[in-house]
């Protein structure tokens, strides 16, 4: 069996890896999400991803990004594995980060997301969409096919906020071993009565439902395959149930979603307490794209953790390792990577 299913074949002669890097203080409400030790330290997780990604290991930010109890190692370390072993373009886009990393970004000029439970969850939808459709049309001439990843802690409740308000019943996946549904459904709750809102009541208004209800990244990424559109240019959301939102935004826009696909990990697919399938049926998604690392196989307990479904996404992981399937590397070669990136970082023991 194909380490990536549906299995890929045909090589882009110009593709290029982009990570959309954000915070939201909906992050910072304890038990929401798992991506960091402590909720306070969730703001440093995008910035050490990024430096991760970049360099095999962190620079500036106080801690690996990890995922309790075992320190499973951050899914970016399948994306550093992926962009080394293909050695494809690659960039990073600031879009409202509290922390930013010692890595080159292209900055958005985006502010950090607010608690959804506060009227307004993101500032300047409009303008942060505006400069990433700038940025996705200067890169039209150097791609022929993009994969867009993202890392912003606390964004699957932010995901089934948006979701929620254009009418969509989306369980969403988690970082943890438990998936605290009730309580992401409970700051939903609020959210959307401090916003004045209901459900499905922004289905003609997906921009508001980024402001009242979503993260920086939402906008970015819609305003980069903003960029892309009337071209021949294939887009590939590399993520679960955020990148989900994301595709779901993007057709109440009316744009032409022929080109796109969504790539994720298996791990998102099997997470029995959300409906990421279902919720790609329901929206018409033209490719799903589910990568499996094996990591079964590998000697590494921090990694074995994923098996069980400890952390299942983020970073692009999903994205970068079809990339990786894409350039005809095997899965035993992707994850002798994995293995090695983490044994540099002294990390997943």
């Amino acid at each position: 069996m194909a380490w990536i299913e549906p299995e890929v074949t045909r090589k882009p002669r110009r593709p290029m890896f982009l990570c959309v890097l954000s915070n939201t203080k909906t992050a910072h409400i304890p038990k929401l999400s798992a991506a960091g030790k402590t909720a306070e330290l969730t703001d440093y997780t995008p910035a050490g991803d990024a430096e991760l990604m970049e360099t095999g290991n962190i620079i500036s930010v106080p801690v690996l990004p990890m995922t309790p109890p075992y320190d499973t190692p951050t899914p970016a370390i399948m994306t550093r594995s992926a962009l080394k072993l293909t050695n494809a373009p690659y960039n990073f886009i600031n879009s409202g980060l509290i922390v930013t990393p010692e890595v080159p970004c292209i900055d958005l000029k985006a502010k950090p997301g607010e608690d959804i439970r506060e009227p307004v969850a993101v500032n300047d939808v409009q303008g942060i969409y505006e400069r990433a459709k700038f940025l996705g049309r200067r890169l039209r001439n150097q791609v022929d096919h993009i994969v867009i990843g993202e890392s912003i802690p606390g964004g699957t409740t932010t995901a089934m906020g948006v979701l929620m308000a254009l009418g969509y019943n989306g369980n969403v996946s988690s970082s943890a071993d438990e998936n605290p549904l009730e309580l992401k459904k409970q700051v939903i709750e609020e959210g959307l009565k401090a916003s004045g809102l209901t459900f499905g009541c922004l289905k003609d208004d997906p921009m508001k439902a980024i402001t009242c209800m979503g993260d920086p990244m939402m906008p970015a990424v819609v305003g980069l395959v903003a960029g892309f559109q009337g071209t021949d240019i294939s887009v590939v959301l590399a993520g679960g149930t955020q990148m989900v939102a994301v595709y779901a935004l993007i057709k109440h826009l009316g744009f032409n979603t022929e080109k796109l696909a969504i790539a994720t990990t298996r791990y998102v697919v099997e997470d029995k307490s959300a409906n990421f399938i279902e919720l790609t049926r329901i929206l018409g998604v033209p490719v799903v794209y589910v990568a499996d690392p094996g990591f079964g196989k590998s000697e590494l307990k921090g990694l074995h953790r994923y098996e069980t479904g400890t952390i299942k996404e983020g970073a692009g992981a999903g994205g970068a390792m079809y990339l990786a399937g894409l350039y005809g590397i095997s899965q035993d070669e992707f994850r002798s990577e994995v293995e090695n990136v983490c044994k540099l970082l002294k990390a997943g023991h």
